[in-house]
């Protein structure tokens, strides 16, 4: 193990194995929709901890148009694809591997065309029976910590890993705590016909993932996900007592922003579902790296709000009208 004295996944175990004496000056993490969604938290820590390492998240498609000039052998290219085979994303592998980057792809089907094209494989868990430490997020937070101590000596990987380690009795701890506020949540905005998100930081990725991917796509109501840093810069003026906002508050350096957006919204609007990290029970989580952590929390929170949205409404998660049933 890379100065750990806790049981890294040994997926990720033989990337950082493979970065050891490698000069990686750039990570890109490529990836559409949800996949992409998860990738914003690994950016901001990226931003916050590397003291060289720089990095992007690209939606797949436009990383291979766009072409990064600085794309190569020195770069570490992260992808990820949940079944695999989103043809944007494998196709971003196979042009990513042409120009010599080091490529990893994160699905939940290891013989998949993107694990094909990907020259490592992260497999990672989905679904109610999997655990926190092995789902999507956990594995890409032990790789982006373990990229760090591997390139650069960060020191917070092991505080990273133990932290993921004990966040399965968080999310359980939080399912139960916001049980009844879910199923309130449902009965309340089953009939909207749209629903804002707003955060910002490290939690920018979950309002994100939230609007596109269960609102708009799952629940076919109308979103989008403001920034609260954007929000006085044109959103807030469809603030109303009869719009809805989902506000996330975090834990990272961007809460300031967070809670001058909530301050306003709670003068001029009445349907606000506010989300606050400070009342969730961390406790097992480094309290050096809570801010970090606290999207995976408030993540596992509203996919029980988004269950409960769908109850209420008669409309599966799993309902499409386009997606997989018609040529696109």
């Amino acid at each position: 193990m890379v100065n750990s004295q806790v049981v890294v996944d040994q997926q990720v175990q033989n990337v950082l194995d493979a970065l050891k004496g490698r000069t990686i000056n750039h990570v890109y993490f490529v990836a559409c929709g949800g996949s992409s969604a998860i990738m914003y938290p690994n950016k901001y820590i990226l931003d916050r901890e590397a003291k060289d390492l720089t990095s992007d998240v690209y939606s797949s498609n436009e990383f291979i148009h766009r072409n990064p000039r600085k794309l190569g052998e020195n770069s570490l290219v992260v992808l990820c694809s949940m079944s695999g085979t989103t043809p944007e994303t494998v196709k971003a592998a196979e042009f990513a591997r042409q120009k010599g980057a080091l490529t990893v792809g994160f699905t939940n089907q290891p013989t998949s065309p993107l694990a094909q094209e990907s020259e490592f494989v992260v497999k990672y868990e989905w679904g109610a029976e999997s655990v926190a430490f092995n789902t999507n997020l956990g594995l890409l937070y032990q790789l982006t910590f373990g990229v760090l101590n591997v390139l650069e000596g960060n020191d917070k990987f092991d505080k990273m890993v133990n932290s993921l380690s004990n966040l399965q009795s968080v999310f359980e701890k939080a399912a139960k705590q916001y049980e009844g506020k879910a199923l309130q949540f449902g009965q309340e905005y089953k009939d909207e016909k749209v629903i804002y998100t707003m955060a910002s930081g490290a939690n920018y990725g979950i309002a994100y993932s939230y609007a596109i991917c269960i609102l708009m796509e799952m629940q076919w109501i109308h979103s989008n996900a403001v920034h609260s840093g954007e929000y006085f810069h044109g959103p807030f003026e469809i603030i109303d007592k009869d719009v809805p906002f989902i506000i996330l508050l975090g834990l990272d350096e961007t809460r300031p922003l967070d809670e001058r957006a909530l301050d306003f919204s709670k003068k001029y609007g009445e349907k606000l579902v506010v989300l606050d990290a400070k009342d969730l029970d961390l406790t097992g989580v480094d309290e050096e790296l809570r801010g970090y952590i606290a999207p995976l929390v408030l993540n596992h929170v509203l996919r029980k709000y988004a269950e409960q949205l769908a109850e209420a409404r008669n409309h599966p998660l799993s309902q499409r009208r386009y997606m997989w049933k018609v040529e696109y």
